[in-house]
């Protein structure tokens, strides 16, 4: 979508005190950016594949190039990312089958393959419960093909991780919707229009842009930041209790990751 994207990523990387520095990707151009991003300064990158099968990926993304995106998997291993994750999203019916075959992506150490919840975030409205794998049976489903041992989940961390009792690597469960993590939740995101979101799962969004326009002061946006933090919803959990239409859900398409 930005073609000096890692002229973005330079200047983002000098920011004094950033301490984490990482891309969340489909990866369809990675092949070709991965070294510039990687001189520019980017430290770690996630790709989201949803399928090791060529048509069944293309279904899911609307098209997607499958070959595109495993070279850019190959390039991000090449040019040393770390970490270097990928993102699967089973759906049941749709790719729960490749639950194993997915997690043997990680079994070698060079990629942590995190599974997720499916969520409701479609902007076409296909969401159900009854599409959801949760995250237990993920994990048996992957503990009939390699044993697995549990490490601690920091505060804050989105993940569940678990390491092969046989190999370097690690898996990672994401238990949005049957284990909420909203509790000790630290993410705070800005969308590309100026806006402030505490929570995906609420449509609220309270805008910098007036703010930064007007020439606000250091310790006004700060204060706005604050409030907007301590605005933050109850999550996931609370939200679907509440909310029988799914309209009140934003689209995931609309603020990313």
């Amino acid at each position: 979508m930005r073609r000096d994207i890692e002229e973005l990523v330079k200047l983002l990387g000098e920011i004094p005190g950033v301490r984490q520095f990482s891309m969340t990707t489909n990866g369809f151009l990675l092949a070709e950016k991965a070294a510039a991003l990687k001189r520019a300064g980017l430290k770690g990158i996630t790709v989201s594949l949803h399928s090791l099968k060529p048509e069944r990926f293309s279904q899911i993304t609307g098209g997607g190039p499958y070959k595109k995106v495993i070279d850019g998997i190959k390039a991000a291993k090449s040019n040393g990312f770390t970490p270097l994750k990928i993102n699967a999203v089973i759906i049941r019916g749709c790719n729960d089958d490749e639950i194993a075959d997915l997690a043997s992506l990680a079994v070698n150490g060079d990629v942590t393959v995190r599974f997720i919840e499916y969520m409701p975030f479609d902007g076409q409205r296909h969401w159900g419960m009854d599409k959801v794998v949760s995250g237990r049976e993920i994990v048996e489903r992957i503990r009939e093909s390699y044993d697995l041992i549990p490490a601690p989940r920091p505060s804050g961390s989105t993940a569940q991780l678990y390491r092969f009792e046989e190999g370097n690597g690690e898996i990672g469960v994401i238990t949005s919707i049957t284990q909420p993590f909203c509790s000790d939740c630290d993410r705070i995101r800005i969308s590309a229009d100026g806006k402030i979101v505490p929570c995906l799962f609420d449509k609220t969004g309270y805008d910098l842009r007036p703010l930064l326009r007007t020439g606000a002061s250091d310790a006004m946006i700060l204060e706005f930041m604050r409030d907007a933090v301590l605005r933050k919803t109850p999550g996931v959990e609370t939200l679907l209790k509440k909310y029988t239409q799914l309209e009140h859900i934003r689209p995931m398409h609309t603020i990313g990751g």
